[in-house]
Order: structure tokens, then C-alpha cells, then sequence
């Protein structure tokens, strides 16, 4: 059987993912605000802690991305090269050192689902938009002063989030929160009922490169919503810190483990 992911078969054909290295182009809208730490620290399991300064930041990002494999082969055949996403971010520590943690993240793809199991993020389906700049402004926003752009999460028929963002002048960053590597669990549960997770174990990951275009900051505004499946609305704003765009390009091609948790850890 061959085949980087599910499902396995003699030609790995049907793999839902293939192997990396993984390349995405994308536009992300960035909201970055304060919320109550402590908020922030019941998503951090053991044996991360939350980060020693700033604990309550949180990075709330829009992307829209278009992704291929190595062999470019997807971007001829865009339905499995394009996808949306919405994902939370904060930041925690481990050993000394602070990590970036993806604690909740909605696609509107399966491979994308997938590329999440190997990278331990979390992701669950949902509907994501945001506003599209183009160098013609009759029905596109212009990435500059000015520039104003709209940004709509939803989960099971339900509205999440919504940001509007209007840009006013360069950025020297794209915010702090999403600046580190990146600090994941993966685990698998186990197949007896009542048992605890079969493996599990703490991950980094990061870019294996990364280029941008020049950051751009404005004034944001940023809305959440309660739902009766999610969460997100738990990480209450408290204080909007800033809101950013930038076109970015990532490869990534894999990661490295940080501890080999065991059953009471996970």
C-alpha cells in the first residue's frame, strides 16, 4: 500500500493528501486582541504554560489560500488547490521557550482537514470569507491607505466571528502573536471504550521558508458570536490590539517532536 495519507491503496492515487513539501500563496487578515488569560491557559494542556508575557494576546486570522505539492499538479486543477480558512492563535511556552498554539481552526476542504491531522491542528469544516483586493478597484479593495476589507467565519449554520478591516499605513510586522513556531498536540484516541489516548505526543513546526509582501495596519473592528457547538466566543475581546494584511508564500515540510507525552499527560 502506498500513499502519503488515508486512504492507503496499491497506487496511492486516492490519497487525500500527498507527501510534503507542502507550499501555500495566501492573503491573511489578522486581528489580534486581549482576552482574560486565564481563558487562554484552559486550552493549554500539560505540559505547556501560558506565555510569560502578554498571556492574554490572541491572533484571530483570515486566510485565503492556494496551495499545491511539489509537483504543482493542483494549481491546473484548482478545486484541490483552493481553500479558505479561519484560525485562533495564542501563544504559550515550553522549556523556556514561546510558541505559537493554533487553538481553533475552520476549513472549507477535506485535504485541508487532513494536512491538520499530521500537523496537529484542529481543524473542523466551516465557512469562511473575506474581502479579495485587485489592482482594479471597480469591486476590489486596494492594498493600501484606505484599502477596507470584510472577514465572515461560520460553523454549523451559525455566524462565529466578523472583522472589517480599513488599512492606514505600512506595518512593520503582521502582529506578534503568530510569530513563533508553532507548539502542537497530536494524539490518537484509543479503540477501547473508556480508554485513554493510544499515542499522543507534543510537536513544533514552522516554515521551511517563508516570503512577504510588505505588512499593512488599520483600523479594525471585531465581532464574536455564541454558538452551541464552538467556543471561540470564550475568548471574549477585551481589547482590540491591532489589525493587519499581508500576501504571504510558506512551504512547509514538516516538524520535530518536543516530548512523548504519556497516557496521564494526554
Amino acid at each position: 500500500m502506498t500513499g502519503f495519507f488515508y486512504p492507503r491503496t496499491a497506487s496511492g492515487v486516492a490519497s487525500l493528501i500527498p507527501s510534503p513539501p507542502w507550499h501555500y500563496s495566501g492573503d491573511l487578515l489578522t486581528v489580534e486582541y486581549r482576552t482574560d488569560p486565564a481563558r487562554v491557559a484552559e486550552l493549554l494542556p500539560a505540559p505547556l504554560q501560558p506565555a510569560p508575557t502578554d498571556p492574554g494576546a490572541v491572533a484571530l486570522i483570515w486566510a485565503d489560500w492556494q496551495s499545491c505539492s511539489s509537483s504543482r499538479a493542483e494549481l491546473l486543477d484548482p478545486v484541490r488547490s483552493q481553500y479558505k480558512e479561519a484560525f485562533v492563535v495564542v501563544r504559550c511556552s515550553f522549556a523556556g521557550q514561546v510558541y505559537s498554539r493554533c487553538v481553533y481552526i475552520w476549513v472549507d476542504k477535506d485535504f485541508a482537514i487532513a494536512r491538520g491531522l499530521h500537523q496537529g491542528y484542529p481543524k473542523k469544516l466551516g465557512s469562511m470569507w473575506q474581502t479579495r483586493p485587485h489592482p482594479f478597484a471597480q469591486a476590489a479593495p486596494q492594498i493600501g491607505p484606505g484599502g477596507t476589507f470584510g472577514a465572515t467565519l461560520a460553523a454549523g449554520d451559525r455566524r462565529l466571528a466578523e472583522a472589517i478591516l480599513t488599512l492606514r499605513e505600512p506595518s512593520a510586522t503582521n502582529g506578534f502573536v503568530n510569530g513563533h513556531p508553532m507548539a502542537h498536540h497530536r494524539f490518537l484516541p484509543g479503540i477501547e471504550r473508556g480508554a485513554p489516548d493510544a499515542y499522543a505526543e507534543l510537536i513544533r513546526s514552522g516554515a521551511a521558508s517563508f516570503d512577504g509582501g510588505q505588512a499593512w495596519t488599520g483600523d479594525v473592528e471585531l465581532r464574536l458570536f455564541e454558538s452551541p457547538t464552538e467556543e471561540l466566543a470564550r475568548l471574549e475581546v477585551h481589547e482590540v490590539i491591532g489589525g493587519y494584511y499581508r500576501q504571504v508564500g510558506v512551504v512547509w515540510d514538516g516538524g520535530s517532536t518536543l516530548a512523548r507525552l504519556s497516557k496521564e499527560d494526554a
